[in-house]
C-alpha cells in the first residue's frame, strides 16, 4: 500500500494537467431542481464510462522504469478495473484486475476487452479482495493500484474538481460552493476536497454501505456491517475507507448522506429523461440524494455523475419504473 505518501493539492493540479493532455473535458450540464440550477458533471461519458480513468492514468504514468515491466494489479468491481486496463494498454503495461464473481457482466467483459487479465474472487462467500490482490502482487512482483487507498489515485480523481471549477467559473458565475459526489472508499471525495478547498464536499453512499458517513460522525474509521444488505450500487461496495482518505475527508466533509434504492432508481430515470444520460446505480447516488432534498443546495452546486456502466437489461427495468 502506498499510504506513506500523502495526496496534495499540488498533486491534484499535476494530475489534471496530465489528464488534460489525453482526454477531453467531460460536460457540465445544468439541471433545474426545485427552481434552482445545479450543475451535473457527466463523468459517465469518459472512455471507460467512469471517472476512474483519471486516477489510473495518474498512477500508471508515475510508475518507475523498474516498476513498469513487472505490471500492475488492481482491485475493483468494474470501473476502476476499466480505468486501469485502459491506461495499462495505452502505456504497454501488463495489468491484472481482482474482480468479484458477481460483478456486472458488462464490466467484466469491458475489462477483458481492454486487454487486462481478470482474477475473480468470491465476494458473496466472504473472500477478501485485498488479500487476493496482495497474493497476486507478491507472486508477480507487481505494483498494487488500489481503487481508492492510494495518493496518486486520490489526486487523479481530484482532477474532476479542477475541471468543475473552471467550467462553473464560465457557466455558473463562480467556483462551486457545494460538491455532492457518490462515495465508496473515498478516493473521489478526498480528491475533490483537495481540488476545491472553498467548497463543501458531501459524500453519498448507498443504504447499508454508509461506512464513510458513520466514520465522519464518530471521528474514527467504521466498517460496513457484516450483514450489509445487497445493493445495486456495486461500484460503492467498499468495506471501509482508509487512513489516507479519511484524513482528508475529516478535514473537509461536514457530513455524509445515504441514498435509498428507490431514490437511486428515481435519479437514474431523471438523468435519462432530462440529461439524456445512462447512469449506473452507484453513479447516480449523489444526484439521488439531491433530488430527495437531503442536502441544502448552495449558490453554485455541482453534482458528480460518476459512472454509466450498467447492464442493458438492468437499466431497462429501472426505466420501466416497476418499483
Amino acid at each position: 500500500m502506498t499510504e506513506t505518501r500523502e495526496p496534495t493539492a499540488e498533486g491534484v493540479a499535476r494530475a489534471a494537467r496530465k489528464v488534460a493532455e489525453i482526454l477531453p473535458v467531460t460536460p457540465l450540464l445544468p439541471l433545474e431542481v426545485d427552481g434552482r440550477t445545479i450543475w451535473c458533471k457527466a463523468e459517465c461519458l469518459q472512455p471507460v464510462g467512469a471517472f476512474k480513468i483519471r486516477g489510473a492514468w495518474h498512477r500508471l504514468t508515475d510508475l518507475s522504469a523498474e516498476e513498469r515491466p513487472r505490471g500492475v494489479v488492481g482491485v475493483s468491481s468494474g470501473n476502476h478495473a476499466q480505468g486501469v486496463a485502459w491506461a495499462a494498454r495505452r502505456l504497454g503495461i501488463t495489468a491484472a484486475i481482482v474482480m468479484p464473481v458477481d460483478a456486472p457482466q458488462v464490466k467484466l467483459a469491458n475489462t477483458r476487452a481492454l486487454g487486462a487479465e481478470v482474477v475473480l474472487y468470491d465476494r458473496p462467500g466472504g473472500e477478501d479482495r485485498d488479500e487476493v490482490a496482495a497474493r497476486v502482487c507478491a507472486e508477480r512482483g507487481a505494483t498494487l493500484v488500489h481503487a481508492y487507498a492510494d495518493p496518486w489515485i486520490i489526486e487523479g480523481q481530484g482532477s474532476t474538481g479542477i475541471e468543475i471549477a473552471a467550467q462553473m467559473e464560465q457557466w455558473a458565475g463562480g467556483a462551486p460552493d457545494l460538491i455532492v459526489a457518490p462515495c465508496g472508499g473515498g478516493g473521489l471525495t478526498a480528491g475533490l476536497a483537495l481540488a476545491a478547498p472553498d467548497a463543501r464536499i458531501v459524500p453519498v453512499e448507498p443504504e447499508g454501505w454508509d461506512d464513510v458517513r458513520r466514520s465522519l460522525a464518530s471521528g474514527r474509521i467504521e466498517r460496513v456491517a457484516a450483514d450489509a444488505p445487497p445493493t445495486a450500487c456495486d461500484a460503492l461496495q467498499t468495506p471501509a475507507t482508509r487512513p489516507v482518505n479519511f484524513k482528508v475527508l475529516q478535514a473537509r466533509c461536514p457530513f455524509g448522506l445515504v441514498a435509498t434504492p428507490a431514490e437511486v432508481r428515481a435519479a437514474q430515470r431523471l438523468a435519462f429523461a432530462k440529461l439524456r444520460l445512462v447512469m449506473e446505480p452507484g453513479g447516480a447516488a449523489a444526484l439521488a440524494a439531491v433530488l430527495a432534498g437531503k442536502v441544502e443546495l448552495g449558490e453554485r452546486t455541482a453534482v458528480v455523475l460518476s459512472g454509466g456502466n450498467t447492464d442493458a437489461d438492468a437499466f431497462a427495468k429501472v426505466l420501466a419504473g416497476n418499483d
